[in-house]
C-alpha cells in the first residue's frame, strides 16, 4: 500500500462549521480512513469552508460513511462518558461542603 505522501487525495466534503468538520474527520479516521483537512481557519473569526480530502481509492467508503447518520449512543453510555470526562478534568459536581463555603464567601 502506498504511503499517505504517495497517494492521490480527492475532495469528499465541505462545511463552514468547525465542529461539523471535526466530527466528520473523526468519523472517517475511526474507520481507518486517512483525512487531510484544508481551509481550517485559526482565530475567533473563521471564514470560508473546511474541506476534507481522502485517498482516491477510499473515496466510495468515505462518502458512504459521511452520507449515513452517525450511530446513536445509548443514554447510559453518554452518562458514563460524561462522568469519565469530569473525572479526567478533576472537576466534579459541588458537594454540600463546597456549597457552604461558597455561601460563606458571598455573605462576607
Amino acid at each position: 500500500m502506498a504511503s499517505v505522501n504517495e497517494r492521490r487525495f480527492v475532495h469528499v466534503w465541505s462545511t463552514a462549521s468547525a465542529p461539523e468538520g471535526e466530527l466528520a474527520r473523526a468519523r472517517l479516521e475511526a474507520e481507518g480512513i486517512p483525512v487531510l483537512v484544508k481551509g481550517e481557519a485559526v482565530g475567533p473569526y473563521r471564514t470560508g469552508t473546511i474541506d476534507l480530502w481522502v485517498p482516491e481509492d477510499l473515496e466510495p467508503q468515505a462518502r458512504l460513511i459521511l452520507e449515513s447518520p452517525p450511530p446513536e449512543i445509548p443514554e447510559e453510555e453518554l452518562a458514563a462518558l460524561a462522568e469519565a470526562a469530569l473525572d479526567e478534568t478533576g472537576e466534579a459536581a459541588l458537594d454540600e461542603t463546597d456549597e457552604t463555603a461558597a455561601e460563606d464567601r458571598t455573605e462576607t
